[in-house]
């Protein structure tokens, strides 16, 4: 006689199964997109000197379009009434995550380092705290500690352990792509349900691009262009493909499985992963003072990430 497992056979338990398997895939997704995105601010310190912040950006798109759009082309053309419906959250989307975020980290990387980059960044999970904030969300007295230990941490970084703030242009470029990245990240909750992944980020990729098209002209008419060679194409291509088709989609993902408070926990990740790229590919060393503010930046975010 067979006897049936009743923990196993009831709707809860396999709710519950379910549940733990999108959050393990949610986490997946997140680490993806952490460890890729790590290597695209190697890459923009690589592209500083040989090709100018807004034509990178502007040309990650384009080769992020040609990647993604012959998986996306048809769900995309099938959905194209919702697009209309949602053009304005798609703009703004668009705006925050592709157009302004991306070119603010290529400008960064022309004054500052990658290490850098990736610890000034790790304080963005604190900012989607403070988005939840004003937006009527409760932060409780442990996750506002954990902000102001973050908050501190990034200060010390960027004005190099001094009383008195001297900031690195690049610095504070970063620190505004922080607040762009964190924003898209909190937007992302609202993604209208019945609008595809791949629809989203194939016309979130189009729109950012546009929108950064007349800038990119006018850099073109006072900069010049770029010599197409190996040591520019090759990064140009990582962070089109990896960085932008690739880490994207496995972003949205995992907010949409698991949110984005959830998806922050492994993007502290980055620092470390940024890191132990930048030393072997750019001889970035990583001092005293910079692993105290990593520690202070990490802690601050895994703190005030918990309820």
């Amino acid at each position: 006689m067979t006897v049936l497992d009743p923990v196993r056979s009831t709707p809860r338990a396999t709710a519950a199964k379910r549940a733990g398997q999108a959050s393990g895939l949610g986490l997946a997704f997140a680490a993806v997109a952490t460890v890729v995105w790590s290597g695209s601010f190697v890459a923009s310190r690589a592209l500083h000197d040989s090709v100018p912040p807004v034509q990178a950006a502007f040309w990650r798109w384009l080769i992020a379009i040609a990647a993604v759009a012959p998986f996306a082309i048809r769900e995309t053309w099938r959905q194209r009434a919702l697009i209309r419906a949602h053009l304005g959250y798609l703009t703004v989307a668009s705006l925050l995550g592709i157009t302004v975020y991306n070119t603010l980290v290529n400008q960064a990387g022309t004054s500052t380092s990658a290490g850098n980059m990736g610890m000034i960044m790790a304080a963005s999970p604190v900012l989607m705290a403070v988005h939840e904030r004003l937006t009527g969300g409760r932060l409780g007295a442990r996750r506002t500690i954990g902000l102001l230990v973050a908050v501190a941490g990034v200060l010390l970084l960027v004005s190099k352990g001094s009383l008195t703030l001297d900031l690195a242009p690049g610095d504070l470029w970063m620190v505004a792509a922080a607040l762009s990245f964190a924003s898209y990240s909190v937007l992302l909750r609202r993604r209208p349900a019945e609008l595809g992944s791949l629809t989203f980020l194939l016309t979130t990729f189009v729109l950012g691009a546009l929108m950064l098209a007349p800038a990119y002209g006018v850099s073109l008419a006072v900069q010049g262009g770029f010599d197409a060679r190996p040591a520019t194409v090759g990064p140009l291509l990582y962070v089109g493909v990896l960085s932008s088709a690739v880490a994207f989609f496995a972003w949205n993902k995992a907010i949409s499985l698991i949110g984005a408070a959830r998806a922050g926990v492994v993007y502290y990740l980055q620092p470390v992963c940024v890191a132990l790229l930048s030393y072997p590919l750019l001889g970035e060393a990583t001092g005293p003072a910079q692993l105290v503010c990593m520690a202070l930046i990490l802690g601050g975010v895994v703190l005030g990430s918990r309820r």
